[in-house]
């Protein structure tokens, strides 16, 4: 026998939106990667029972920070975990068992910039990523002087050569090409003539 939720229209429709509405947020949070630490970022590292060695750091432009007894230790590009990981056995010599802590408080190192023929340029917090066409979104939209089809993003970390990715706005918004509506990497810089 089918419960009276069931009998009724209205009910069934209910159940079935609630069961709807769970699942892309489920599905988001299984696909949604590990956040990955750039120079910049903000981490609040706490040792436990060793309140004296608990402090906040900030990753350096080389990727790394210093800590006590741990020296060195290799942030950027990695999850938080794999620094959890890395500070845990630098520290079990000095501390047997010894318990890290590492929590992001400042996404700084995070950040992509719009500049030229938009309404708002200026730096933007990528949360957690962001393509060419969200970043203009949040920079305002273009202006009417924007020159569409030679944007660019100039993309280019330490150690590696600048490159140059072309996006044609006025091919993407007609929905053509889309693969130049790239994910946007922290440090990008989107260039509107």
């Amino acid at each position: 026998m089918m419960p009276d939720a069931f009998r009724r229209p209205a009910g069934a429709m209910l159940c079935l939106l609630a069961v709807l509405c769970c699942i892309p947020s489920l599905t988001r949070a299984q696909a949604a990667p590990d956040y990955t630490l750039n120079a910049g970022d903000k981490l609040d590292v706490t040792i436990w029972k060793e309140p004296e060695l608990s402090k906040e750091v900030i990753v350096r432009p080389d990727g790394k920070f210093s800590y006590p007894l741990a020296g060195d230790v290799v942030a950027a590009g990695r999850s938080v975990m794999q620094v959890q990981n890395e500070m845990t056995n630098k520290l079990k010599t000095y501390i047997p068992e010894v318990f890290v802590s590492i929590s992001v408080t400042g996404l700084e190192g995070s950040r992509i910039y719009v500049i030229g023929q938009v309404n708002k340029p200026g730096a933007f917090v990528m949360n957690p990523r962001v393509n060419v066409l969200q970043a203009l979104s949040n920079a305002g939209g273009l202006t009417p002087y924007a020159a569409v089809n030679d944007i660019i993003v100039l993309r280019g970390t330490a150690g590696k050569p600048q490159r140059t990715l072309p996006f044609r706005y006025g091919e993407v918004s007609r929905g053509r090409n889309l693969e130049q509506n790239v994910p946007l990497e922290a440090g990008d810089v989107v260039v509107v003539p």
